[in-house]
């Protein structure tokens, strides 16, 4: 997180270039390589912004086991989201890979604060238990299946707190909805998990003395079930679903000039200073996050949390610090995804030792945050919801 740097944009929603300067402006060639961000070659060049450090896998469609005890009825609050809707016979998800690639990249600043979480698996729940199954009665909503859960950290005043939330926020998260009941309905449940499990690591930062209390992280993270993609969001990092040509914002940015966050400062008796854009006491330019103690009670660590159902148009997610969002909205951010995820699972079909398509398109977004002057750690998720299978070698 860059202290001294202006307030990005909040959640551009710039319509898909339809001309040549549009297409440049977004990073994208409008020759016969449209598809190619830097040239010819697909793997970003280390030498101008650092070496990108990262990862990629994917967690292949699980063997599911048909659990022993009753489908679960709807909770109204699912009920009337799917009122009307007909009845589906699969959910979404469920028999589908999930490939994922993350690249982290100090960029121009000193040393990395950034951290990142993915965690194929971290819980293991029929889809009608865990709420909002669009195939709800269904064998396969009865069936047992993994969860996944992926988040990015970004750190200000030290790395200290985003690392201990990429360790510890999926762990009490999920320990938080184990303790939970759905009298409420399932996304009370889920609201009350994320909101007690960034509390709860936020006591411990506090209580283990992890960190000064002028350390502090955002937190963004989403959990993705076989028929729900569940957002939660504290502070200014992002999360988009990349659905056919739409860009969807699963979260939105807790800046202190938003208008119901300039509000609740200013009448907890907190300042917002345009120093350098809008910042809290003239600090911080995020209005929410984890640690920072010195600066409560006007910055808080409870996150906002969205519910959005999957459909078969789903292509990609794409978490990121502000790293990214800083220099790109939304919509240039999905369409760089999905130029790269498309050319990539064509290629990966034919040639095993060719990058993961979700590697590339990480990869590809962070050095191109790098290029368009992004002066934060960059840090970025690519999640592929469409991932293509290599080819057997015929015996």
């Amino acid at each position: 997180m860059d202290l001294g740097q202006e307030d990005p944009s909040q959640n551009g929603s710039r319509r898909r270039p339809d001309s040549d300067d549009d297409a440049a402006s977004a990073g994208l060639r409008t020759d016969s390589s449209a598809s190619s961000l830097f040239g010819s070659d697909d793997c970003p060049s280390a030498s101008s912004s650092g070496d990108i450090s990262g990862s990629s896998g994917e967690i292949p469609a699980a063997v599911v086991v048909e659990a022993v005890v009753p489908n679960l009825l709807l909770d109204s609050a699912a009920a009337q989201t799917y009122a009307g809707s007909p009845a589906k016979e699969r959910c979404v998800g469920r028999g589908k890979a999930v490939a994922w690639g993350s690249a982290e990249l100090v960029g121009r600043r000193k040393e990395m604060e950034d951290a990142v979480a993915v965690v194929p698996g971290f819980m293991s729940r029929t889809c009608d238990g865990l709420g909002g199954c669009t195939a709800a009665g269904s064998r396969c909503s009865s069936e047992i299946g993994p969860v996944h859960f992926f988040g990015v950290y970004d750190g200000h005043g030290g790395s200290q707190v985003a690392k201990f939330c990429a360790e510890r926020i999926h762990e009490a998260v999920a320990a938080e909805w184990d303790q939970g009941a759905d009298e409420e309905g399932w996304c009370k449940r889920w609201k009350d998990a994320f909101l007690n499990g960034f509390d709860r690591v936020d006591n411990d930062i506090g209580g283990e003395a992890i960190a000064p209390e002028i350390v502090g992280s955002t937190a963004v993270a989403v959990v993705l079930s076989g028929c729900q993609i569940i957002a939660s969001n504290c502070g200014d990092s992002r999360a988009i679903l990349c659905r056919g040509n739409q860009t969807i914002p699963l979260t939105i940015d807790h800046k202190p000039d938003r208008a119901d966050e300039l509000l609740r400062i200013e009448g907890g008796g907190g300042r917002v200073i345009n120093w350098n854009g809008p910042r809290v006491f003239g600090v911080l330019a995020m209005s929410r996050a984890i640690g920072d103690r010195y600066l409560r009670p006007w910055i808080i660590p409870v996150p906002e949390v969205t519910f959005t159902a999957r459909s078969e148009e789903d292509e990609c997610l794409i978490v990121a610090s502000d790293g990214l969002w800083d220099v790109m909205t939304n919509e240039e951010a999905g369409e760089v995804a999905r130029i790269v995820l498309r050319r990539h699972r064509r290629s990966t079909l034919m040639d095993e030792n060719s990058l993961p398509a979700a590697q590339a398109a990480a990869e590809h977004l962070a050095e191109l945050a790098y290029r368009k002057n992004s002066s934060d750690n960059i840090s970025v998720i690519v999640v592929d919801l469409k991932p293509k299978r290599k080819r057997q070698q015929r015996q």
